[in-house]
């Protein structure tokens, strides 16, 4: 019964991803729109070929993983492709890389398997047809077997050419002369992708929004935007480029790696490629060509897997509409659909709780993804999610993942609606919300959330740096009462911790070395470590530079508290009200008296000042914050997103959005090594 009960659940979903993925690839495929992202869509089509290999008896003919694309438009002259243009079956690990491999040796026993990988660039795949060296149609893909004819648009692409010449050296004497005899008297079908270069993509999409128009979302939808319409006007006008990836003529060529040599010699461009032996060699590839996309002129989101012997490639077939000897291996995206499992209520230092969602574990950006803030309970609101629900998660960079949107047409009707409590989930007091804010807060200053999550941030390497004093000792130091609140810290001894579980004689020594140690503190640091609302690391620098001692900072008014640069009045009255609590003053009073050495800032050289710095990949000489204080100490200004404003962004190895959003901005960037020129010079 059980197994009935579980069939019959994995053929409603099934069942709902088909039309949800439908509706999708509708909209994208025919009418060149686009309501949820590429990576969205793809782990949704991923999740049904999971289920439908785990249940075969579910796979019909009208299943997303069955076709191509969509219907042609009736506005198109409809065009037969005489080799299909088959779909590449999308894979997402080095495991299911494996599995692949297992499956194609089972396929055929005896075969040698050696690979071929290009890069999957993100574009619209199109066929040209050249009769005699001449090019007569091009067409897109359709539905794989039938597509729209789209010539007179291809026409205006310059890389792609209207005369087939054959330029260099061809692999072999038989591949040169057959093509000699097709370009005199015969027909070459090569297939690529129409696509747009990521800077001209910006700079037209700039050109909309100065003229009030809506922006495409991403250059593929441009791209075919741009070929699917009737006046070739229209796309003579937008900087279009062609990159070939196949050929669909017998050349003579025995291996898919000569069509990427024969490509250039008739005149086209292709991508890199590379040979590969092993799945170690794919896997290595794959990797460095993720390490450096960002860095590439057009979007790709992974490489094309394809088994490199012609031959054994047509032996292997096709499954549906994909060939069995190619993958597009993935690259881990930024955006994935999971399903809500609960949802917890967190309590901060400040006393914000905050709604976290708890997933069903997905891979986004090359992190295992188990929990997706959803912000405050307008969010919740906005969204309209439950528990339950299908959602698109989405990660950028290291931001903490949040849920993007919640997809409702795969509801089963079992979904919970999500309560925001009324009292704290910790201490139970009321919850209250300040007047122009979104966030609920717990006002009990003894809760012991809060408590603890202060404790936390007190003991970071930002604020006091206590090496050894992460969040399971001080869990533990509360439990046996020998903490409670932040001078107790300093007042621990070795005696207090050699009789705790886990605790040696040496590892106590250590922790009470570092407690000593961490007692002088700079005065930016000390101001970061009290946890005041809104006060981040900058804007404590900031206070100690300009007042240069805690005593000055107290007597300020908020007038003063303005005049520090960029702090403005929200972050003004936050600290004003916080050196007003006796309850704070006598916080660092007590902290003082624990023989606590504040260090004044030192006077710093003026070569930075004025000058604002963004910091963005991985250093070699010294950490990222080492670099942002000698920017400092020079009298340089940091801060951790590009604008206008910014005046250098130094890069380090895989600079990644940031140097691309310097760069579209007009800011310079610099090297690491140009930037300690400027520094020591």
């Amino acid at each position: 019964m059980a197994n009935n009960s579980l069939k019959k659940q994995a053929e409603k979903r099934i069942n709902n991803l088909k039309k949800v993925i439908s509706h999708h690839r509708y909209l994208y495929h025919v009418l060149d729109k686009q309501e949820i992202s590429d990576s969205a869509l793809d782990s949704l089509k991923h999740e049904l070929y999971q289920f439908e290999q785990r249940y075969p008896e579910f796979i019909t003919k009208d299943s997303p993983t069955q076709r191509v694309g969509g219907k042609p438009l009736d506005k198109f002259k409809k065009v037969s492709h005489k080799v299909p243009m088959l779909s590449i079956m999308d894979i997402f690990s080095e495991k299911e890389l494996e599995d692949w491999e297992n499956y194609l040796k089972r396929l055929d026993k005896k075969a040698k398997f050696e690979y071929f990988l290009e890069l999957k660039i993100d574009g619209f795949a199109i066929t040209l047809v050249y009769e005699n060296g001449i090019f007569v149609q091009g067409s897109t893909r359709g539905n794989g077997r039938i597509g729209e004819d789209v010539t007179s648009n291809l026409k205006t692409i310059e890389s792609i050419p209207l005369k087939l010449n054959i330029y260099g050296k061809l692999p072999t004497k038989e591949i040169e002369e057959r093509i000699k005899s097709l370009v005199e008297k015969g027909k070459i079908e090569v297939r690529g992708e129409v696509y747009m270069e990521k800077e001209a993509f910006n700079s037209f999409n700039k050109k909309l929004e100065k003229n009030g128009e809506k922006p495409y979302a991403n250059p593929r939808n441009l791209a075919a935007g741009s070929i699917r319409q009737l006046n070739s006007k229209v796309a003579v006008s937008r900087p279009l480029k062609f990159l070939a990836y196949d050929i669909a003529t017998e050349l003579g060529q025995t291996k898919h790696s000569q069509k990427h040599q024969i490509l250039p010699c008739l005149g086209f461009q292709t991508n890199e490629g590379k040979i590969c032996k092993n799945l170690n060699e794919i896997i290595s590839y794959w990797r460095k060509v993720d390490e450096r996309r960002k860095l590439l002129p057009f979007q790709i989101d992974g490489v094309v897997v394809v088994v490199n012997n012609d031959t054994l490639f047509k032996k292997l077939g096709t499954v549906g509409k994909s060939a069995r000897g190619s993958r597009a291996f993935k690259f881990s995206p930024e955006q994935s659909t999971t399903i809500i499992k609960d949802v917890i209520f967190q309590v901060g230092r400040t006393g914000a709780v905050t709604p976290v969602a708890v997933l069903k574990p997905i891979k986004i950006g090359g992190t295992v993804v188990t929990r997706a803030t959803l912000h405050n309970e307008d969010e919740i609101k906005k969204l309209g999610v439950k528990i339950g629900d299908t959602v698109i998660v989405g990660r950028a960079g290291d931001v903490i993942p949040d849920i993007i949107k919640a997809i409702s047409e795969l509801r089963t009707g079992k979904e919970k609606n999500i309560h925001f409590p009324e009292k704290c989930p910790v201490c139970g007091k009321s919850l209250f919300k300040p007047e122009g804010e979104a966030v609920w807060r717990c006002r009990n200053p003894k809760c012991s959330a809060v408590r603890k999550k202060f404790l936390y941030h007190f003991v970071s390497k930002k604020s006091f740096d206590i090496e050894g004093l992460g969040p399971k000792i001080i869990d533990k130091l509360i439990d046996e009462s020998l903490i409670s609140k932040t001078p107790d810290i300093f007042k621990l001894a070795e005696g207090d911790l050699i009789p705790l579980e886990k605790f040696a004689e040496k590892s106590a020594e250590n922790l009470i070395r570092a407690i000593e140690k961490s007692k002088r503190i700079s005065l930016s640091r000390f101001i970061f470590s009290l946890g005041i609302r809104y006060a981040g690391e900058e804007t404590s620098i900031d206070l100690a530079n300009y007042f240069g001692s805690l005593k000055e900072i107290e007597k300020a008014d908020i007038e003063e508290l303005e005049r520090v640069p960029d702090i403005g009045c929200v972050v003004a009255k936050s600290i004003y009200k916080w050196f007003k609590e006796k309850s704070n003053l006598k916080l660092v009073n007590n902290l003082i008296g624990v023989d606590i050495e504040i260090i004044p800032p030192k006077k710093v050289e003026k070569k930075f000042k004025g000058k604002k710095f963004v910091f963005t990949g991985t250093l070699v000489g010294m950490t990222r914050d080492e670099a942002k204080n000698k920017a400092r100490m020079l009298g340089g200004d940091i801060s951790s997103s590009v604008s206008k404003e910014t005046d250098f962004v130094v890069c380090g190895s895989s600079p990644g959005s940031k140097k691309e959003k310097a760069q579209k901005l007009g800011v310079k960037t610099i090297s690491e090594k140009e930037f300690f020129k400027m520094a020591n010079g």
